[in-house]
């Protein structure tokens, strides 16, 4: 039965117990047990496919793992204690030395900092290219080139990149295709109907939405998850069933949250657009955003990420910072609660400033990760702090 997006994120759930429960229970176990000597040899085969040591899998991660793969169309994945660890793992699984990667500049801090402080000391190089001119990228293709990334929406500047596009060059030059998903979420927007390989996410941010667990995941073609899980079932990087818990029982909620996520969102950018001490305002589906058209070819809407600048500089963010009263002032983001991000000193404070300014992030730029309050009582601490 083909079923729609938010009944398979309620209606996916493992196998019950022979006590019927009606919701997912806790496996809490680090191994599993055989039935006899013939058991325990096929299963180590490979003949069977079952749990054997919750480092490679366990009941409550294989049923977050099908989640999402059914909500990105993807054939398989693997999950992973963290989003930086899925990004890490899906990478060291593929490259070889003298592999080289093509990424959009406007990436995760931390990501930026594998490509450029740790992947070179096993002669693994990267380019970058501009997020707002995709038709640069076929310049800096080489023989040994292998990996596409990119990021949309970006972190913090929230550009879009059109993942058609990307898709097209990739086919077109036999590069592996690898999204960061995390802004948009698998309900807003599912890269592998574009082209995209692999999907990536922090399941840390909208996919919990409660700020209570680190989480990330990669799903996409079952040849390249192999790899990815050969590399990780050793390397160990593998989430915790507790957590595996926790965000299967969140997707349940996903829709409805990020359809509240991105209502309240777009209310404050259309505030903050006509605000006098603000430069300027970026969300997707805000009519003035450069990429607005391809936003909306691409996502069913515009996310919880709204991005602006205070009029003033760093002094006057750091006024506008220090007068929040309601708001979280935090790196995080996808939580109920409204936070509030000074990128320049925190989640990109490893780029150096020229790196910063080339993908949008002034000393004045502010990113708010838009939560589930009302409207009003967020707007409000946004209009009194900068008043």
């Amino acid at each position: 039965m083909d079923n729609k997006f938010e009944t398979n994120a309620i209606r996916t759930q493992i196998e019950r117990s022979q006590f019927l429960e009606h919701s997912a229970p806790l496996y809490l176990t680090s191994s599993y047990v055989f039935e006899d000597a013939e058991d325990m040899r096929a299963s180590f085969a490979e003949e069977k496919d079952r749990n054997i040591y919750s480092r490679y899998s366990n009941p409550n991660t294989s049923e977050f793992i099908e989640k999402i793969c059914k909500m990105e169309g993807a054939e398989a994945g693997f999950a992973f204690a963290s989003g930086m660890a899925a990004v890490f793992s899906t990478f060291a699984a593929l490259v070889e030395s003298g592999d080289h990667i093509i990424s959009s500049k406007s990436i995760f801090g931390s990501t930026h900092s594998l490509f450029v402080n740790f992947f070179p000391k096993w002669n693994v190089t990267t380019s970058y290219f501009d997020a707002h001119n995709l038709e640069g990228i076929e310049a800096l293709i080489t023989p040994k080139t292998k990996i596409l990334y990119a990021e949309s929406p970006t972190n913090p500047a929230v550009d879009i990149l059109d993942l058609e596009v990307l898709g097209v060059i990739a086919k077109k030059h036999n590069l592996i295709l690898i999204i960061d998903n995390c802004f948009a979420s698998p309900y807003l927007q599912q890269p592998i109907k574009f082209g995209a390989d692999l999907v990536i996410h922090s399941g840390t941010k909208l996919i919990d939405g409660q700020g209570r667990v680190l989480a990330g995941i990669t799903v996409g073609s079952a040849d390249l998850i192999d790899k990815v899980y050969r590399f990780s079932r050793i390397s160990g990087p593998a989430l915790s069933p507790f957590n595996a818990w926790v965000l299967s029982k969140s997707l349940e909620t996903l829709a409805i949250r990020v359809d509240r996520h991105s209502e309240n969102a777009l209310k404050l950018a259309e505030y903050l657009e006509a605000h006098p001490k603000v430069n300027w305002v970026k969300y997707p589906f805000l009519k003035s955003h450069p990429q607005y058209k391809v936003a909306k070819k691409q996502m069913k809407a515009g996310g919880c990420i709204v991005a602006f600048e205070v009029k003033g500089g760093l002094q006057a963010g750091q006024e506008f910072f220090n007068a929040i009263k309601l708001l979280s002032l935090s790196a995080n983001l996808g939580d109920s609660r409204s936070i509030v991000t000074h990128p320049a000193s925190t989640t990109h404070s490893k780029l150096a400033a020229e790196d910063r300014v080339a993908v949008g992030i002034t000393d004045g730029t502010v990113r708010v990760s838009v939560g589930l309050e009302h409207i009003d009582d967020i707007i409000a601490d946004i209009k009194q702090a900068l008043g």
